[in-house]
């Protein structure tokens, strides 16, 4: 079968290229343009890479346009259902679900990995009492490699799985100790009897002079929101993290790269941008409508934020899951919550974005981001956490991602190339003559 290949002329010199062109298992065809630079002596220009396949990949689908979203051909919607965050985590590792052997394995290495080295603890009280809990996310993780210095030989695929089990395992306990540092509370230590998501509801809330009683929808809602976020194909964070994996820089660096790209309000802070989009509304005393009207006006900077999603041009398929959760905890609040009202101009906003016409024909539907932050917000966890636990579901997809390119005997180091608009060549000047 002959090869599907396109041809580029260059209408300057008459020279011809053939560029293969590759097919996925599912998706777009992509050209391969390598030999463009050796045969042509051209550059592709695309700021964002947003026409650009950097790397070969077999983790995670997603299709913008129809809604879709697969970890290794599982739909979202099967997972977030029917499995749990670490059975996911193990999906997307070892590119198979488990047996149920297997995933007794696996859940019991990850529960007894969660600890963290007792010197670990000097780095947070290093920090400032109100240091942002990214920030010490950014500097305690890269930190890790200094405590597995001579378990780092990244050519070493058992070395590479250990390095996943203690990043996946110990997430929790470092996103928690962050929290916990930045409101003065003692540090809580993990607790192996219980699962992943209840054992980061104990971390974060847990105090010593009261037993602490997990609630089963929390523990649920949490697991979804894990398994929702924790890959997304190649975005900012991703390939930041393979960008620097590629010059074999260790795990704990390039995770810690991770989420420092994360931390960007263009990438991990659009739930927090929700809350903070919601609490300006009420304050304002102004009816929904106004705020409403202003979304519309293409005249108005203001937008109304968790609506619609930059890949999505459809619905959000991981909002559909998490929405009726929301709704669940919303539901069962106590009278007096301090934050009722904004819960209620969310569920307001909601029913708008989905019965009027302006944002149907557009596509604004609520987001993944505009649930999670909702739900982030009624299980007590601070606006300033919400890009953490983004981080901390995401360390899966990071660490997976990362262990594929190590394994892709393509895999080079990255260096994008520019088009340069400076000055051409000119002779330097002595100061005098200036």
């Amino acid at each position: 079968m002959t090869k599907p290949t396109v041809t580029l002329t260059d209408n300057l010199s008459g020279k011809s290229v053939e560029l293969d062109v590759l097919s996925p298992t599912v998706g777009v065809k992509t050209i391969d343009i390598r030999k463009l630079q050796k045969e042509l002596g051209y550059f592709t220009y695309d700021p964002g890479y947003l026409a650009t396949a950097s790397c070969s990949s077999s983790i995670t689908y997603l299709d913008g346009d129809e809604g879709v979203l697969m970890y290794r051909g599982y739909p979202i919607e099967q997972l977030a259902e029917r499995s749990s965050f670490l059975e996911v985590c193990y999906l997307l590792y070892y590119g198979e679900l488990p047996s149920a052997e297997r995933l007794q394995w696996y859940e019991n290495v990850i529960t007894h990995h969660t600890m963290l080295h007792e010197q670990v603890q000097y780095f947070y009280r290093g920090f400032r009492r109100d240091a942002h809990p990214m920030a010490t996310m950014v500097g305690v993780v890269g930190a890790l490699s200094a405590f597995y210095h001579d378990d780092l030989d990244i050519h070493d695929p058992a070395q590479r799985e250990r390095s996943a089990h203690r990043l996946v395992a110990k997430m929790p306990t470092i996103a928690s100790w962050s929290y916990r540092y930045s409101m003065g509370l003692p540090f809580n230590y993990p607790r192996n009897r219980l699962t992943y998501p209840e054992d980061f509801l104990h971390l974060m809330f847990a105090v010593p002079t009261e037993e602490y009683e997990i609630d089963p929808l929390m523990a649920k809602a949490l697991d979804v929101i894990l398994i929702l976020h924790a890959d997304h194909e190649q975005n900012a964070s991703t390939s930041t993290v393979r960008l620097a994996g590629s010059s074999e820089a260790n795990p704990f660096a390039a995770v810690a790269a991770g989420i420092a790209s994360l931390w960007g309000p263009a990438h991990g802070g659009a739930n927090e941008a929700v809350i903070n989009m919601l609490r300006e509304i009420e304050r304002s005393d102004q009816p929904l409508e106004h705020w409403v009207k202003r979304a519309k006006d293409k005249d108005d900077r203001f937008r109304l934020m968790g609506f619609g999603h930059r890949v999505y041009k459809n619905y959000d398929p991981r909002a559909k899951i998490i929405r009726e959760l929301a709704n669940q905890i919303l539901d069962r609040l106590p009278p007096g919550n301090p934050n009722q009202k904004l819960f209620d101009i969310a569920r307001d906003l909601e029913q708008i974005a989905l019965s009027d016409d302006y944002f149907k024909e557009r596509g604004l539907y609520p987001n993944v981001d505009f649930y999670s932050g909702v739900i982030f917000l009624s299980m007590g966890i601070p606006v300033s956490m919400f890009t953490v636990m983004f981080a901390l579901a995401r360390t899966v997809g990071w660490i997976s991602q990362w262990n594929e390119m190590m394994s892709d005997e393509h895999s080079r180091i990255g260096r994008p190339r520019q088009l340069y608009t400076g000055a051409a060549q000119r002779n330097y000047v002595p100061l005098g003559q200036r």
